[in-house]
């Protein structure tokens, strides 16, 4: 009765020669529009709206649709996710209903039977759906109601290393398909919304899980029913990690290779028992996301020109500072990406090598077999290398190395862990370094911090209350200028923040610095030295990306600490 080609070209949305091409490839009805729709030809929405015309359905924008939380939770599920189904308003004995296929007439009687109401169709975008069917029915949802045969894809999931069964019934449970279709969902929901981290704890009241998404930790709505495939999901992510499931009483770390979506994913899994069951955190590394771009990193042009000159020197030890997950890794890749060149040779020593970096030769640290930063270091000195990047500076052993390799000739970066740049001095004479090597070899210190940046979408500029800012903020700075606060979209999740950038602080280390170094002066007093020679500190620098609309007042607040100068 509706052809959706004729609809399409009489609506000026195809021309002719397109819906020959589609039909060839025995294409009709909705499948039609959603190939075209794939291909470029046609926008989704223009597409539905002249389908809902002419069936009389009106077009409903589901991203400023006000969801009723109990409406969904009374409407059958399974008919959500078998026709692409979501309730968005019940009227009196009616009740309107967002439709994906405006032409499957069944659905709509099944909906109308099910519920005993009559059915007022809306056409509605599929992903939009899609979407609030998993904020509002949580990831996995549709799994747990054993429906995932009525969906045809497979979740675009691929491990790249073969996994092995023990035959034991627990095993033989966790490869079922309905759990590894879940497990898939799970991962591939925490790579499309840029987690870092996926936690699945095991609590009392049954299954939680977290992703941690720009440094924060949020949770992911899941159904309760959930809580019933606990081993089974646990079981298969340490299948997949290639470890020992059997065993449940010892922390156990595996890795998994995935490629998600065409990219290569790597998970680092750590598995912890607790006293309501094992708990597991995966790290995830996207390969295919990540960009070593120095200058993309968020300094600004005097401190990116200073560091960039640092890099560059013919030897001495660069280090950089912060607490993990501060994005010092980043920093020292990029640094290597951007220094790197046929005229020399770099080697890297880490635990564990998170990113394959190309023309960049990378040992990978094994404590159980003795090769540990320091014996590394040592055979990495005999391989006539020019640049050498130790991942962390743990003990006095492999500080001693590094010091010997910078005094021998040769760029050494590493890591550190402490607040502020001034304290790496004072930590590795703390460790045993006599500090006239510290003094000498040291040529600078980058400390750094990752604050999320607001998004772009909805952040909103106000005009602050001079008493509700701290105290050392630069309103000399900030003169007529509004400040930007987060607010939240769909963009961003609803969170007001979309992505992170690095706030800095760099120490070049002068004359005056070697010198307090080298009489073990504390850390307080190499700073003052350091402001005076024009260091900015973590917090001056924080201020400054607040004043150019970059991240937010409560950000800086939640990731510095204010600046005691005097």
């Amino acid at each position: 009765m509706f052809e959706t080609g004729e609809i399409l070209i009489r609506r000026g949305l195809l021309n002719v020669d397109q819906v020959h091409k589609l039909r060839a490839e025995q294409l009709s009805g909705i499948r039609l529009v959603e190939a075209a729709v794939q291909q470029g030809l046609v926008g989704e929405e223009p597409a539905l709206r002249a389908l809902g015309d002419e069936l009389g359905m009106d077009y409903v924008d589901l991203r400023s649709v006000e969801v009723d939380v109990d409406l969904i939770k009374s409407f059958p599920q399974k008919l959500i996710y078998r026709h692409s189904l979501f309730p968005v308003e019940r009227v009196n004995g009616s009740l309107k209903l967002a439709v994906s296929n405006p032409l499957d007439v069944y659905a709509l009687d099944e909906a109308s039977a099910a519920t005993g109401l009559t059915i007022i169709p809306l056409v509605a975008e599929k992903t939009e759906i899609a979407k609030l069917t998993k904020k509002h029915l949580g990831v996995g949802s549709e799994t747990v109601e054993g429906l995932m045969a009525a969906r045809e894809e497979d979740g675009d999931i691929e491990l790249l290393e073969g996994i092995e069964s023990d035959g034991s019934e627990l095993s033989e449970m966790a490869q079922e398909a309905s759990v590894v279709r879940l497990v898939n969902e799970i991962l591939v929901e925490a790579i499309d919304s840029r987690s870092s981290d996926v936690h699945v704890e095991s609590q009392a009241g049954g299954l939680v899980i977290r992703y941690r998404i720009d440094g924060i930790l949020h949770d992911q709505p899941v159904p309760p029913e959930i809580s019933r495939f606990q081993l089974a999901i646990i079981s298969r992510l340490k299948i997949m990690a290639r470890l020992n499931i059997a065993e449940k009483r010892l922390p156990q770390d595996g890795r998994i290779k995935l490629k998600v979506h065409g990219r290569e994913i790597d998970i680092r899994l750590s598995v912890i028992p607790m006293i309501h069951g094992e708990s597991l955190v995966m790290r995830i590394l996207d390969k295919g996301a990540m960009k070593f771009d120095l200058q993309g990193l968020g300094m600004d042009p005097h401190t990116y020109r200073l560091f960039s000159q640092l890099i560059r020197l013919p030897h001495g030890i660069v280090l950089v500072t912060g607490p993990t997950g501060s994005g010092k890794t980043t920093t020292l890749y990029s640094s290597l990406m951007e220094i790197r060149s046929p005229e020399n040779k770099i080697i890297t020593t880490e635990d564990p090598v998170e990113y394959q970096l190309d023309g960049i030769n990378q040992i990978q640290v094994h404590h159980k077999i003795g090769l540990t930063f320091a014996a590394s270091l040592r055979s990495i000195l005999r391989h006539d290398p020019d640049i050498v990047l130790i991942g962390e500076i743990r003990d006095l052993e492999t500080a001693e190395n590094a010091i010997q390799a910078s005094l021998t000739g040769h760029l050494v970066f590493s890591t550190l862990h402490t607040n502020d740049a001034a304290g790496a001095f004072t930590r590795m004479v703390d460790m045993g370094i006599e500090p006239f090597l510290v003094s000498s070899t040291v040529e600078g210190i980058m400390a750094q911090r990752l604050v999320r940046r607001l998004c772009k979408h909805c952040k909103e500029a106000y005009q602050p209350d001079h008493n509700d800012l701290p105290s050392d903020f630069p309103f000399e700075s900030l003169g007529d200028q509004p400040l930007y606060r987060a607010v939240g979209c769909r963009n961003c999740r609803g969170v007001g923040y979309q992505g992170r950038m690095g706030i800095y602080e760099l120490l070049i280390t002068n004359e005056e610095i070697r010198s307090l170094a080298h009489t073990r002066v504390s850390t307080w007093d190499i700073k003052l030295a350091a402001l005076k020679a024009g260091m900015r500190t973590l917090r001056m620098d924080a201020w400054d990306k607040t004043i150019l609309g970059s991240t937010s007042v409560d950000e800086v607040l939640r990731t510095t600490k204010g600046d005691r100068i005097a």
